[in-house]
């Protein structure tokens, strides 16, 4: 059986659900929202079921982010985070949103191909009408791509859920070393990843694509470009996942990709979204 595969260039759904907000200078405190009011908004009204399983509050307070600072979101994907943090630190900080390089890879379809190459526009533009500011207040870009201004003014890049792929990609250096370039002295990588069971092997979680990995192969990863293990969480841990499913973690909520059909989808709704390790990286000297 084939393994499942989610490309981090997917569109963002929902997008349109963000209520434009007025934009507002970078040293306009008082503008910024509290993160308890985002995440009460009625624009994720269909997010919040998540909430139990993605902890986001616990999270980015882990995350030490600020509705001042300078965030990156690498492969925003459907956009769940997107609404949290754009709503968050736009009025008063900066929101980048960053996808690894569109050349270069192996697609399915030209279609395929077509939304990978033009996700830097229409993310722009859709996060800009969903915010009500012009599609150049948005700052989205491949890391191949980076503005010269970027580098070394970013507080935090935050990768929730994507490691599995850039590692099966081979694309987990590139990333990194823009991640390294762009994040200024004191700033760090949040990472949230579905967790490989104790003991797993490497060949049935890293050579293989299930969604899970070993968390000693996500810091050797980050030591290889560049960074330190600072401090760890476990958040969003769920110790009713046991990580071994034949179809990887697509397997659990929200996926559920056995089907409707599936006799065991009750057990997979009662255990939850995946067991995940929340990892926060500093700069090695």
């Amino acid at each position: 059986m084939k393994p499942l595969f989610f490309a981090p260039f997917a569109a963002l759904a929902g997008l349109a659900t963000l209520s434009p907000v007025a934009p507002a200078m970078a040293d306009d405190h008082a503008a910024a929202p509290s993160l308890a009011e985002v995440l009460a908004h009625e624009r994720r009204d269909n997010d919040r079921a998540r909430d139990q399983y993605r902890n986001p509050a616990e999270t980015l307070a882990f995350f030490q982010v600020e509705p001042t600072q300078t965030v990156v979101e690498y492969g925003p994907g459907g956009g769940w985070y997107t609404r949290v943090l754009a709503p968050y630190l736009m009025p008063a900080g900066k929101y980048i949103a960053i996808n690894q390089d569109s050349d270069g890879r192996e697609y399915r379809s030209r279609a395929q191909e077509a939304r990978s190459k033009g996700w830097t526009e229409n993310f722009k533009s859709g996060l800009a009408e969903a915010m009500g500011v012009e599609a150049d207040a948005v700052t989205a870009f491949e890391t191949d791509e980076m503005p010269e201004d970027v580098a070394g003014t970013v507080d935090r890049v935050l990768i929730f859920r994507s490691m599995h792929g850039l590692n099966i990609g081979n694309r987990a250096d590139d990333v990194l070393k823009a991640a390294r370039m762009m994040l200024n002295d004191d700033g760090m990588v949040g990472v949230v990843q579905h967790r490989a069971p104790e003991g797993a092997s490497y060949n049935d979680y890293g050579a293989r694509q299930r969604g899970y990995m070993r968390k000693a192969d996500v810091i050797a990863i980050f030591e290889a470009n560049g960074f330190e293990l600072a401090a760890e969480s476990e958040i969003n841990a769920n110790a009713s996942d046991p990580a071994n499913w034949e179809r990887g973690v697509w397997t659990l909520p929200p996926v559920l990709a056995t089907g409707e059909d599936d006799p065991r989808r009750s057990e997979y709704l009662s255990i939850g979204e995946s067991d995940r390790m929340t990892l926060l990286f500093k700069k090695a000297n």
